[in-house]
């Protein structure tokens, strides 16, 4: 089919199948066209949550976004737009070791960034997003806080909480921890003028550098309110949105090359329709007892987090 009759047929088929389709800014454009409601992960996650009249949900984006849906909405049946789509950083670090490092370590709180897989979180207390992190770890009781998997965003954090002992372990994204000072200044360089957004996973060196630090949302909320073009310094999905949405404004894409994350851009235009027809993707199954305990850090995410 052409990429209109997909549309289309996906379009007919979420009001057949009572589907919501829930996309993350990072899909190409032509995902974000069919989704219902696009965000950052956890945008996603409450979006679904709180929608009563539908019960099935297709998450197009990688493995622990459409986990963290069932977690908080555990009655939807949820459906992943590619078995495959995966996030490296959410697999870096093994349960075990966090297990092992809480019974040596008691009196330290175990913070993870929400990009971690279920199994990880359920053995920390509190999850954080980029923009909820800083927040989040100054309120929590502890002086001590592990905070996994993302060593960059833990060092952005630990900045503004001098108060508190930020321990590091060694995971990262490794699309943004790709992006290197050479690249900003190449980058500033061909567009003097510009102001330099850049997401916290970046390394420390790199985020230095740039006029403005914050989430995905956070840098369009930025991009949106100032009237500067604006070097985008996080995965593509976001630059092409603000072209997208603001054709006449100047988005530049840093490191192009490096900032292209190869699981977000995994689900296509076909695969999202057979996904919705039951011939592709994969549906997510929890383990109650599992879910509960991954359920608990999401829970106090809310709690510190406001």
């Amino acid at each position: 089919m052409k990429k209109s009759e997909l549309k289309d047929a996906i379009i007919k088929a979420k009001k057949e199948t009572g589907t919501l389709i829930l996309a993350h800014t990072y899909q190409d454009p032509d995902i974000i066209d069919i989704a219902d409601i696009t965000g950052d992960s956890f945008a996603l996650s409450k979006a679904a949550a709180n929608i009563s009249d539908k019960k099935r949900v297709l998450l197009c984006g990688v493995r622990f976004m459409a986990d963290t849906v069932k977690i908080l909405s555990p009655e939807k049946e949820v459906i992943l737009s590619h078995k495959n789509a995966t996030c490296p950083m959410a697999e870096q670090i093994a349960p075990e070791r966090v297990r092992q490092f809480r019974e040596e370590n008691p009196d330290v709180c175990v913070c993870a960034y929400i990009n971690t897989s279920t199994e990880l979180k359920a053995e920390c207390d509190v999850c954080v997003t980029s923009s909820t992190a800083v927040k989040i770890v100054s309120s929590l009781p502890s002086d001590k806080v592990l905070f996994i998997p993302d060593q960059n965003l833990g060092s952005y954090v630990s900045q503004f909480v001098p108060n508190k002992e930020i321990i590091l372990w060694d995971g990262c994204c490794p699309t943004h921890h790709s992006v290197s000072v050479k690249d900003v200044q190449e980058a500033k360089a061909k567009h003097p003028n510009a102001k330099i957004a850049v997401h916290p996973e970046c390394r420390k060196e790199v985020v230095e550098l740039c006029d403005f630090v914050g989430s995905t949302s956070e840098i369009i909320t930025f991009c949106k309110s100032c009237d500067d073009d604006v070097i985008i310094a996080t995965e593509r999905g976001v630059c092409d949105k603000l072209s997208r949405d603001y054709p006449e404004r100047g988005f530049y894409q840093l490191a192009l090359n490096k900032l292209t994350c190869p699981n977000m851009k995994m689900t296509t235009l076909e695969n999202a329709y057979k996904a919705l027809i039951g011939e592709f993707g994969d549906v997510i199954e929890i383990e109650e007892e599992l879910r509960l305990k991954a359920k608990r850090s999401i829970d106090n995410m809310l709690k510190y987090g406001g």
